[in-house]
């Protein structure tokens, strides 16, 4: 399984992409090259094998790996992901605050937060790195690459954790904005508290029976024929907990291509329809800093049109 190591070798963050780490297993692959075959297998062994040869897999300590180098169980490698030439997103990031501590970007749609899948590059970390040339980046939170918006990353190893507990201890005050269909007979403001669980479908959430574990506050702001602006205020960070939410009411946001129908995923290659984005915007931030005590308070540029 493939994780963040706390400890990880002294390998340079290339291209504003760090080496990512995978422990090996228990196992008899006759080289370490075999078992990466094995646990990747849209990569073949050959592709592996010239990786190795050019310096792109390393050990514990930092030695590259050779492609005849045997398999040992429950040893930590690290390894430069590499993916076919990405497609450019043709939307930018801002940053809109920063300091010792900090960084707070303004998310256009589209763009993934953190390398995924096929993204690598044209994700907002990497970009980050790149513009700014801090390789200690590390989001704090993540929304959706479908979602445009705040998104905050520290900057510090050591202040990290103090950062990181605010989301953890609720104590981040965030509002988001959507577009979506307009219900005359839906008493607004109004709390909305369920219990959210990953669904059948890959990548899906859904609502189920139990203990509430989602609270979402709506409200409206503005109607347009048939659509209506609406503020929601997460309680809890439930993944996809608005976009669940909204459906659940029966108000999917204009141009959801996960709720309340899973369409299928774009083959590579293939670039969205950018003319619909998905009509959630996550619109301020707010809280108190654990550093500094200083309140902060920001808020996105961006606009959601009808």
């Amino acid at each position: 399984m493939i994780s963040a190591s706390l400890t990880r070798p002294p390998l340079p963050v290339r291209n504003g992409v760090s080496a990512s780490c995978v422990a090996l297993p228990e196992g008899s692959w006759p080289t370490v090259a075999d078992y990466l075959a094995h646990r990747f297998a849209r990569f073949p062994l050959e592709e592996w094998q010239t990786r190795m040869a050019r310096g792109d897999v390393f050990d514990a300590s930092g030695k590259m790996l050779s492609p005849d180098c045997p398999y040992v169980s429950h040893r930590k490698i690290y390894y430069y992901r590499s993916l076919p030439p990405e497609l450019p997103i043709p939307f930018e990031e801002t940053v809109v605050y920063q300091d010792d501590w900090i960084v707070v970007a303004d998310k256009p749609h589209f763009l993934p937060v953190v390398p995924s899948g096929r993204y690598l590059q044209e994700t907002l970390l990497v970009r980050l790195k790149r513009k700014l040339g801090i390789e200690t980046l590390v989001p704090m939170h993540r929304i959706d690459l479908d979602t445009a918006g705040l998104v905050l990353f520290t900057i510090q190893p050591k202040t990290r954790n103090a950062y990181q507990a605010m989301f953890r201890e609720r104590a981040v005050d965030k509002h988001y904005e959507a577009i979506a269909p307009y219900r005359a007979d839906l008493p607004l403001p109004s709390v909305i508290t369920n219990r959210l669980r990953e669904a059948a479908a890959f990548m899906q959430m859904q609502v189920t029976a139990g203990e509430p574990n989602a609270e979402t506050h709506l409200t409206l702001l503005e109607t347009q024929g048939a659509l209506a602006r609406y503020a929601l205020h997460p309680v809890t960070g439930q993944r996809h907990q608005l976009r669940v939410h909204m459906a659940s009411l029966g108000l999917p946001i204009v141009n959801d291509r996960i709720y309340p129908h899973l369409y299928p995923e774009l083959p590579l290659g293939q670039t969205p329809d950018y003319d619909r984005p998905l009509k959630l915007l996550a619109k301020s931030i707010a809280f108190t800093d654990p550093i500094t005590g200083a309140r902060r308070t920001f808020e996105s540029k961006r606009c959601l049109t009808f």
